[in-house]
């Protein structure tokens, strides 16, 4: 199942990179939005982020109910177990967050809403859970893949995602200065 999640992981990782330079170069007004491509591959992307979600959830309780019948957590030595969960209970709440800027009031378009000081506080909190979340999920993923003694591929990736993120947020900044 493990294995599972680290191939969803780099899945949604692709999806995300590919969705979040697209959406850098139309939220600065470089290219146009409204591509049918980026919009399926949006769905595509939140399907695998609910199996995601899914097998975490289900790997989560698994180590809770060790926890438990042990009776002892070691919540100090499994701090990025833990800091992987709630970054990712974080994204779900942005994520749906995300989501909503671009859902019309009748459910069926979407478009944009006002983007306001409010939208950008929770899209740069979004990309602040998304940079924690990767840069602690990274290394486990290469991992599960089976590049252990391979560090440096873990920083590579972890850069290059870091950046992607960073590209992110100032986009978020800059849309958010042209609706002022």
């Amino acid at each position: 199942m493990r294995k599972c999640n680290a191939v969803l992981g780099m899945g949604i990782t692709a999806l995300f990179v590919v969705h979040c330079i697209a959406g850098t170069f139309q939220l600065s007004g470089i290219i146009p939005g409204g591509d049918i491509l980026m919009k399926a591959m949006a769905y595509i992307m939140m399907g695998l982020i609910a199996i995601h979600v899914t097998i975490g959830l289900i790997l989560t309780a698994v180590s809770v109910r060790t926890g438990m019948a042990s009776g002892v957590f070691y919540l100090r030595e499994n701090r990025l177990f833990w800091t992987r969960r709630l970054s990712g209970f974080a994204l779900m709440f942005f994520i749906a967050d995300h989501l909503l800027i671009f859902i019309n009031k009748n459910g069926t378009a979407l478009r944009l809403h006002f983007f306001g000081g409010a939208s950008l506080v929770m899209s740069l909190l979004l990309t602040a859970a998304l940079l924690i979340h990767v840069l602690t999920c990274v290394r486990p993923a290469l991992i599960g893949f089976g590049f252990e003694g391979r560090k440096g591929r873990a920083a590579d990736l972890a850069f290059v995602l870091t950046i992607v993120l960073l590209l992110g947020g100032v986009s978020f900044f800059i849309y958010y200065l042209r609706w002022l």
